[in-house]
């Protein structure tokens, strides 16, 4: 019976905390709702800045002017609630942990956060002015590129993720250092798969031209390399902290 009521009270806990994690999302989209044209009109700059003179985007779907922008303000929205969300999980999970484990999993779930803005933020100012640039210097002759709106929503979007997701990287190997999936010695033997690994990533989820391939395999590189160095600094935290400090 006490573990009946424990598991409702558990399951009331996360309902509530996954409410908040919603109205947090719902209030950032009521605020950035009004300026969702100004919005899509910032992140379609690198690409209208690379355009030459003849060439401007379009919407090819009679709905797309709308739907495009307004779906640009709803995933903006998640990103901007990101630390809210996270502070949700987080208020769930640190009752259950080990206090050498909230000192780990706080800074982690801040780490991630900015890691996830600093990889879009690469991503708008660094890999587009690059990748549309080269992008418009090889449309063949007669050939003007009116780019759909909705096309370069999604395009723009998988990027995002890409290069935000890439820059977790360090956070996922000091969870595997941490969890002893593998450890900082190991993936330093490693080292050579990984460039390789990592190139072949760029390939994948990037468009197919050589800079952002590039410009995403770098980074990823110097990301791992970081991940290992402070993997082996929690690993050596591990081991030196005694039983009674982590209970």
């Amino acid at each position: 019976m006490a573990d009946q009521n424990s598991l409702v009270t558990h399951l009331i806990e996360l309902r509530s905390r996954v409410l908040k994690a919603f109205l947090s999302v719902f209030f950032v989209f009521l605020c950035l709702v009004y300026f969702a044209q100004d919005l899509y009109l910032w992140i379609a700059t690198p690409l209208q800045e690379a355009l030459p003179d003849n060439a401007q985007m379009i919407a090819t779907d009679v709905a797309s002017s709308f739907f495009a922008p307004f779906k640009l303000t709803m995933v903006l929205s998640f990103f901007i609630a990101i630390p809210m969300v996270l502070y949700q999980i987080w208020g769930f999970i640190a009752p259950g942990l080990y206090k050498n484990e909230k000192r780990l999993i706080a800074p982690l779930l801040f780490s991630s956060t900015l890691l996830f803005y600093l990889g879009m933020a690469f991503a708008y100012y660094v890999v587009f002015p690059l990748a549309f640039a080269f992008f418009t210097s090889v449309i063949p002759e007669g050939i003007v590129n009116n780019t759909d709106i909705s096309s370069y929503l999604n395009f723009v979007l998988k990027i995002f993720f890409a290069f935000g997701l890439s820059f977790e990287i360090p956070i996922a190997i000091v969870l595997m250092c941490w969890t002893g999936m593998t450890t900082p010695d190991s993936l330093r033997e490693k080292r050579p798969y990984v460039i390789v690994g990592v190139f072949v990533l760029g390939m994948l989820l990037t468009p197919p031209d050589i800079i952002s391939q590039t410009l995403l395999a770098i980074p990823m590189w110097i990301l791992f390399e970081c991940g290992v160095i402070v993997g082996s600094i929690y690993t050596r935290k591990k081991k030196e902290d005694s039983p009674e400090e982590q209970i």
